[in-house]
């Protein structure tokens, strides 16, 4: 032990912290870390140990997402002015920030270089805005040490993984026939929990700096994703729901570089029917 307290690991780099080791992300990184023998600190929320040991590489998974329009006040606590704490008073080696594809919204696509267009007026920027806030402090004020990982619709089949296409994986293994309360035309980029993990850890271990979307590069529809079901034995409807709309289609050109190839949803889905239906899906 050194005198941070973090168990010094090979090559006499420190180990990992995860801020924010509580939620879906957050947790499956701590999983993965001590599967792999990795030094993993995960400190309670409001921990006054994060400023008084050296963190060694940190993954900063703390935000809101589905409730911050109803807490505005803690969304920018928990995206900006806590990780302002974090690189302004804490010791720590690098430090990877868990953004959101989400602020490419209103562009035609999605890349790490290109303006955003942000609009303060708008409610539904907040999220945004203050995404991009934290992302400002990571990439202009941090020294070096921390960079941007912009993450787009992180999903995953297991139990309590949350999210619309999580949610739905998970309904469809305990029944075939339900209706879904959304829009056929919706479209987004989906990227599987165990390749943003991989993605994270590589971007602290290679001291990667800038912005890198970590998404699987591809959109696709609700509709696709019911076709594919149907088409397996499933008999999923739509109801009533939201507008459609599609999102930009990210670039992961970055991301590739680092050697990093996401599965693409329908290949995941593929053995995920396998798995619920024992046989391969065509």
């Amino acid at each position: 032990m050194n005198s941070g307290g973090l168990p010094v690991v090979a090559g006499g780099v420190q180990g990992y912290t995860v801020l924010g080791a509580s939620g879906f992300i957050g947790q499956r990184i701590v999983q993965a870390l001590r599967r792999g023998g990795d030094a993993c600190y995960a400190p309670e929320r409001g921990s006054a140990e994060i400023f008084e040991r050296d963190l060694g590489r940190v993954f900063y998974c703390i935000g809101l997402t589905a409730d911050y329009a109803a807490k505005p006040f803690e969304t920018v606590e928990a995206h900006v002015s806590f990780l302002s704490k974090i690189l302004s008073h804490s010791r720590f080696d690098r430090l990877v920030y868990l953004s959101s594809t989400r602020v490419y919204d209103g562009l035609s696509h999605g890349k790490e270089g290109q303006a955003l267009c942000l609009d303060p007026q708008n409610p539904r920027h907040l999220y945004d805005l203050s995404k991009a806030l934290g992302e400002n402090l990571c990439v202009m004020d941090s020294g070096s040490r921390a960079c941007v990982a912009r993450l787009a619709n992180v999903y995953d089949s297991a139990p309590g993984s949350p999210g619309f296409l999580s949610r739905l994986l998970q309904q469809a293994r305990e029944m075939r026939e339900f209706s879904l309360a959304s829009s056929p035309d919706f479209s987004r980029d989906y990227v599987h929990v165990d390749d943003v993990v991989a993605s994270l850890k590589i971007m602290l271990d290679e001291n990667v700096t800038g912005i890198v979307n970590v998404a699987s590069g591809q959109n696709v529809s609700n509709q696709d994703i019911v076709n594919f079901l149907n088409h397996n034995g499933w008999n999923i409807q739509f109801g009533v729901g939201g507008i459609g709309g599609a999102s930009p289609v990210c670039d992961i050109t970055r991301l590739r570089e680092l050697g990093v190839m996401p599965v693409a949803l329908l290949d995941f889905l593929n053995l995920y029917i396998k798995d619920v239906n024992g046989d391969a899906a065509d």
